[in-house]
């Protein structure tokens, strides 16, 4: 478990990296019967195979709430931490698809912890989710999260 003291000087430090994890077409199609977004591109094989990226592509709102899964290698637990939420994001780019059939992984950076109020703390995590054999992340992203210590 880290203080906000351990943490701090950690800013700028990678802070962990997560397993592969497949971004399959039935999960794909899962998340478009949730959303009811069924965009062709995410669900029809024949039609996205003809187009540029040669074949289905998970949505890049699928891939982001990955993330979620993606942030427990991710060492931000606070000692003492009684509960923790997503805050949102300063940024978010979805900067290269993701082919069904992928794995991603998750790339986190601490950017800043500060002290919102007493006992609520707020984590700026620079995220990158990176794609199997690409060089290219799928996101980039400034994470927000608060904590809620004592």
């Amino acid at each position: 478990m880290n203080t906000p003291e351990s943490l701090k000087a950690r800013i700028g430090q990678e802070i962990g990296v997560s397993d592969w994890c497949l971004i399959d077409q039935d999960m794909i199609d899962r998340f478009a019967d949730l959303t009811d977004d069924h965009q062709w591109i995410h669900v029809d094989r024949e039609a996205a195979a003809q187009a540029p990226f040669g074949g289905t592509i998970a949505h890049g709102f699928l891939v982001l709430s990955m993330l979620a899964k993606l942030s427990a290698s991710a060492d931000l637990q606070l000692q003492g931490a009684k509960m923790g939420m997503n805050y949102g994001f300063d940024k978010v780019r979805m900067t290269n698809p993701v082919r069904s059939g992928s794995r991603i992984r998750g790339r986190f950076v601490l950017r800043d912890i500060v002290e919102r109020a007493p006992g609520q703390w707020l984590t700026t995590t620079a995220v990158a989710v990176e794609v199997e054999g690409q060089s290219k992340p799928a996101i980039v992203a400034e994470w927000l999260g608060l904590q809620f210590t004592g």
